[in-house]
């Protein structure tokens, strides 16, 4: 059975006793939208909510979940973004936004999936589900299942590209999760990047797609997101931005305005960035501990934490943060480089907030009766 020691790490921090709960009225902010939410993209603290959990089409911010379960088939390596797919029938087909790919011919998946990000092309939506699932039909029940890991329980999902089809709903605070996941794949920003490309088809022609998220310029900050419209869904955005160490997460829906919703998206990042800011308490990478090794030559080695940890909160506010460092004080070697020794918990006003893993920065060799030999002999000298 493993044993773990916690050692307490107090860490002076200027900011933050602002809590989980949602700071501003609704009559506040976003005045102009049937529905809200912003919140930071660490910590997933909420800043605002106006009608977050009410269900209402999302159109074409569906896209968020076929560019992430896309993505995630990669990371699986079921798929490789570099690979071709040969376009059906059905998806040359799709109707609404559209990048005119032709079937029979071959695409590669990042092409097709910068499509998607760029210019919300529903074409190149049911290409990439048909090659990750064999299917459409297969692909939203994946993205169905992906919403309920999630948590995202105010989400069914009937197609893969958010046109209108009945039952079909989710909620701006689902919508939010979705983006937050969607984010941890870096290569997700330089395909939303582009404003505006020549799309090369294999046949030789080329179609001019031009980014839908306007604020990718107009908004300092703003580096990702994806728009959506119906005339039963209304004007939607879902938008992120970064300032310093500080990334938000906003969504709006139903607005009656592709201006309007950017408007109000803008108002809800201002106001975050205003009154809000995050810290990052302890970096990735190598921290100041060491964790003994039974067995090993080395006696104990270095400690390595997988993923930053950052607290969020109001401006000035005064709080207790502090991080627990809790260590297996079990291990034996051998001991590859990488594997878990250990969690760092991240503690606010004595409730835990984050926690990342706790891996070994360097291999722990077993203490073998050569470097024992060795070992006495150097003493008997």
């Amino acid at each position: 059975m493993k044993r773990w020691i916690k050692l307490v790490s107090t860490v002076a921090c200027g900011i933050f006793l602002g809590g989980n709960a949602v700071v501003a009225r609704a009559e506040e902010l976003a005045p102009a939208c049937k529905s809200a939410y912003l919140c930071d993209y660490e910590t997933g603290t909420a800043v605002y909510a106006k009608n977050e959990t009410e269900r209402r089409p999302i159109a074409s911010m569906c896209k968020i979940m076929t560019l992430l379960l896309t993505f995630e088939a990669a990371e699986r390596n079921e798929i490789s973004l570099d690979e071709s797919v040969c376009v059906s029938e059905r998806a040359q087909g799709m109707g609404g936004s559209q990048v005119y790919l032709q079937a029979g011919l071959s695409y590669c998946i990042e092409d097709l999936m910068r499509t998607v990000a760029v210019c919300s092309a529903n074409d190149s939506c049911v290409a990439l589900a048909e090659r990750v699932a064999g299917s459409e039909e297969g692909f939203v029940e994946k993205m169905n299942a992906r919403a309920k890991e999630l948590k995202a329980n105010n989400t069914l999902f009937a197609n893969c590209t958010g046109l209108p089809k009945d039952p079909q709903y989710s909620c701006a605070k689902d919508v939010a999760a979705m983006l937050t996941a969607l984010l941890h794949h870096e290569k997700y920003f330089e395909l939303c990047s582009e404003w505006t490309e020549e799309f090369a088809h294999p046949d030789g022609r080329t179609t001019l797609i031009t980014n839908t998220n306007k604020l990718i310029r107009a908004y300092q900050g703003c580096d990702g997101g994806k728009t959506g419209f119906t005339n039963e869904a209304g004007f939607c955005l879902a938008a992120t931005a970064k300032r310093g160490e500080t990334r938000l997460i906003s969504v709006v829906m139903g607005a009656e305005s592709s201006k309007v919703r950017n408007k109000e998206i803008s108002s809800l990042f201002d106001y975050a960035f205003a009154n809000y800011a995050s810290k990052i308490v302890v970096e990735q990478g190598n921290i100041d501990r060491k964790v003994p090794v039974k067995g090993s030559k080395e006696r104990e080695i270095g400690v390595e934490i997988n993923s930053s940890l950052s607290v969020f909160g109001k401006k000035e506010e005064q709080g207790d943060v502090h991080v627990e460092y809790v260590l297996d004080e079990n291990l034996t070697a051998p001991l590859e480089k990488g594997a878990k020794v250990g969690e760092a918990v991240l503690m606010k006003e004595g409730v835990e907030i984050a926690r990342s893993t706790l891996v070994a920065a360097e291999e722990a060799h077993a203490f073998t009766w050569w470097d024992a030999y060795r070992e006495a002999a150097q003493n008997w000298n």
